[in-house]
């Protein structure tokens, strides 16, 4: 089996012009710091005095001055340069979604890597849906969906993440979304498209949750999955799907055949070698190319 192997460990501008006594900020280091409460308009003013003393940059004249430190610093460059993340303080998601927290980090850095195995191995051409599947539950499966998808958005992908797990979902916890419509209502004809959610913190992330628990979960996505991926991809670049467990069933071989590919996840000291075997084989006989496999450490 060709492999992206990947140990991951889940422990895991326009500058500011005075004009007399007021300040005209445009899109700018300040403007941000303003705009987030981090500083005030007298703050700036000190700020661009000592920026214009000793020729510094305006972030590093307001920590000069104790207003700010580097994790503020970092936030407002995130914005400068279209790469957004979240402070630890800020408890929007799950702090499992590390490369939202985390993405200077030697775990993220390893999720670029598998991002860019995929985007030179699958998403050219005509690709744009990939499964992520694994034998077992708690083999970090839906966790390494949800970040997967946060640094292709980061890239500037058009991207979409569908929880497909309709026995056990996760992702819905994960981006602490509110209960309604999701995947399953939509294959049930009980909901539209409009059910998938855009997730503003992010450049260009969406989400299609699991939705209404159904009874017959494997019947859902053999009759319906396929024509709703078609209506997708007119819609998005990279569309990554949650599978659930192999063991809970078939549902993740059908879900991989629609896609045409799929990513494999184990756990080290965990996952055994003849079970991902028999799933690659398995994935093969459906038709679905496996691109390799994630190694999870956690």
């Amino acid at each position: 089996m060709q492999t992206a192997k990947i140990i991951f460990n889940s422990k895991m501008s326009n500058e500011i012009t005075k004009t007399g006594n007021t300040a005209s900020i445009g899109t700018s280091m300040g403007a941000l710091l303003l705009d987030a409460g981090k500083i005030n308009a007298s703050d700036a003013e000190r700020i661009i005095i000592l920026q214009k003393q000793e020729g510094m940059h305006f972030g590093d004249a307001a920590k000069a001055l104790g207003l700010i430190n580097d994790g503020d610093i970092q936030k407002a460059l995130s914005h400068q340069f279209d790469f957004p993340f979240l402070a630890a303080s800020e408890e929007h998601f799950s702090q499992e979604l590390v490369a939202a927290y985390q993405p200077f980090s030697a775990q993220v850095e390893a999720l670029r890597a598998v991002r860019g195995q995929l985007m030179l191995r699958w998403f050219i051409d005509v690709h744009k849906t990939l499964a992520v599947v694994s034998p077992s539950r708690g083999e970090g499966r839906s966790y390494m969906a949800a970040n997967l998808a946060i640094v292709f958005s980061q890239l500037g992908e058009r991207t979409l993440l569908i929880d497909a797990d309709l026995r056990h979902s996760r992702q819905q916890a994960l981006f602490k979304l509110q209960g309604g419509y999701g995947l399953s209502d939509v294959l049930a004809g009980r909901a539209d498209l409009t059910a998938v959610t855009r997730i503003p913190a992010f450049r260009d992330l969406s989400i299609l949750p699991a939705g209404t628990v159904p009874p017959n979960p494997v019947e859902l996505i053999s009759r319906g999955l396929k024509g709703c991926l078609q209506q997708l991809q007119t819609q998005f670049d990279v569309i990554l799907i949650d599978t659930p467990a192999v063991e809970q069933g078939i549902d993740a071989q059908i879900i991989a055949s629609n896609c045409g590919g799929a990513l494999l996840v184990a756990r080290q000291d965990n996952t055994r070698l003849n079970d991902l075997l028999h799933l690659k084989e398995a994935l093969q006989d459906t038709g679905s190319q496996c691109l390799g496999v994630v190694l999870t450490d956690f």
